[in-house]
């Protein structure tokens, strides 16, 4: 009476999937990769099964079927994987967006780059690509994604008068094992995480319209763009295709012209949708000048500007007294190294490790108040809040309330960072300052000499930045 192969090795299937949906309907951590196991455990269940009957089953379990949704991509009640109600419910939980009462931000995950996203709209997107018969004629991709929620917040700015009409970002209680994200601010319509989903969703739906690139798992196209690890190039030599390049490869497939046709395409679609009275042509105008204005601001914020971790995602000492505010717009920008520590850093793990320890030579060495720099960028991609916009660095010995103080995490004295890391500071995070309002039009970007020896001629990224093009005037 002893079991068959074949059915021992049903049984011990059967038995994992079991134990992983009790462990998923527990305490699970809110992680992208928590997301993906979860995803292939219903890969492994149902073998046979296709991408897109896989995402109908996940947006059925979570209940996404507005009208809007419906409209594009059909009722989620056709065929597809038999989810036990653990699974069930973490993806219903996982794909509903939400802000509680108490600022929490629920439906998003932690990326391994440090970044978060709302899955809603990255799980739209991508069924609409995969439904698609053509590249870059994907149909509803922006609807779903990002532009309907960029309207909608658009016109509650306008009619509720807030503070701010996108983009608040926030911190999870744990980088290790995170369960809750509170944002930082008073939440506007769409948060940075759905702002951040929805990108992505543009970007893979846009990937996987084109036949021949669509993967034949869904677990398989999140973990090659989540998941990636960096090597001793860092950006300069990675893949175009993984999270990390998010805003670039949002760039080259978005125009700021584009985007706006589309918030309004998506408003007029919702409109008559929910059978709403059709505008008059002067309610028309304003809100397309409305539009216009938030499109400025989003291209202003999420292109223009680089991806910018916040003191908390680091774990950040708080500040030692009443920090200094800077008297804006400044005319400088210093570029420094930080020569220890020495090496560059290229995950998010390591980089924070690297602020915090910065952070506590310059507290507890130095005496200072704070970590000294205003921004720092490492190799992973990311730029790091130090002193951040508005309060007074301790960087450039007599200039900290004339500029800001930026440095790369390594030791450039022989060599340069790489041309990604580069780039982020010379060309987004300036522009970023620029644009802001923060620096001004002709600020003058300048070196800091750090050498040992002073009969040194200079060290490597000294040299370079003497020859850097930018805005403004260009000092060694």
């Amino acid at each position: 009476m002893g079991y068959s192969m074949g059915s021992q090795w049903r049984w011990s299937a059967a038995l994992l999937l079991v134990m992983a949906s009790t462990c998923i309907k527990g305490l699970a951590p809110w992680h992208m990769n928590d997301f993906i196991k979860a995803v292939e455990q219903v890969e492994h269940g149902s073998p046979e099964l296709q991408p897109v009957a896989l995402l109908r089953s996940l947006r059925k379990a979570s209940g996404l079927n507005d009208v809007v949704i419906q409209h594009f991509l059909g009722k989620s009640n056709s065929d597809g994987a038999a989810l036990d109600s653990g699974l069930s419910g973490y993806f219903s939980k996982a794909l509903q967006h939400r802000v509680t009462e108490d600022g929490e931000e629920e439906g998003v995950v932690l990326i391994s780059d440090g970044t978060t996203v709302a899955l809603k709209p990255l799980l739209l997107g991508i069924e609409a690509g995969f439904l698609s018969k053509t590249r870059e004629r994907v149909r509803g991709l922006y609807q779903l994604t990002l532009a309907l929620d960029l309207g909608l917040s658009f016109k509650h700015f306008h009619r509720s008068h807030l503070s701010q009409r996108l983009g608040a970002d926030g911190c999870w209680d744990s980088v290790t094992s995170p369960r809750v994200f509170t944002l930082s601010n008073t939440p506007a319509h769409v948060t940075t995480a759905l702002i951040n989903g929805g990108m992505d969703g543009v970007i893979l739906g846009t990937e996987v319209s084109t036949p021949s690139r669509r993967p034949l798992k869904l677990s398989s196209l999140l973990r090659t763009y989540y998941c990636h690890q960096l090597e001793r190039d860092g950006l300069d030599k990675a893949p175009r295709l993984i999270s990390r390049r998010r805003r670039q490869n949002f760039i080259e497939l978005v125009k700021p012209s584009l985007l706006a046709r589309q918030v309004e395409r998506s408003l007029d679609l919702h409109r008559k949708l929910k059978k709403h009275p059709k505008m008059a042509v002067k309610e028309k105008e304003e809100l397309m000048a409305v539009v216009n204005e938030g499109v400025k601001e989003f291209v202003s914020k999420y292109m223009d500007c680089p991806a910018i971790i916040p003191r908390c995602m680091w774990g950040a000492r708080p500040y030692k007294g009443t920090p200094t505010l800077l008297s804006l717009p400044l005319s400088f920008l210093y570029i420094h190294h930080t020569s220890t520590p020495s090496q560059p850093c290229l995950t998010f793990q390591q980089c924070s490790a690297d602020m915090r320890s910065m952070q506590r030579f310059h507290q507890d060495d130095r005496g200072w108040n704070d970590i000294g720099y205003s921004f720092v960028a490492g190799s992973d991609g990311n730029i790091y809040e130090g002193r951040g916009w508005h309060w007074r660095g301790a960087h450039t010995y007599g200039h900290n309330s004339k500029g800001y103080g930026v440095a790369f995490i390594g030791d450039y004295s022989t060599q340069l960072p790489s041309n990604h890391s580069m780039e982020l500071v010379r060309d987004c995070l300036a522009s970023c300052a620029v644009g802001g309002g923060r620096l001004t039009s002709n600020f003058i970007l300048q070196g800091h000499r750090q050498v040992v020896n002073t009969a040194c001629p200079g060290d490597a990224l000294y040299k370079e930045i003497t020859g850097w093009k930018h805005f403004g005037e260009v000092k060694g």
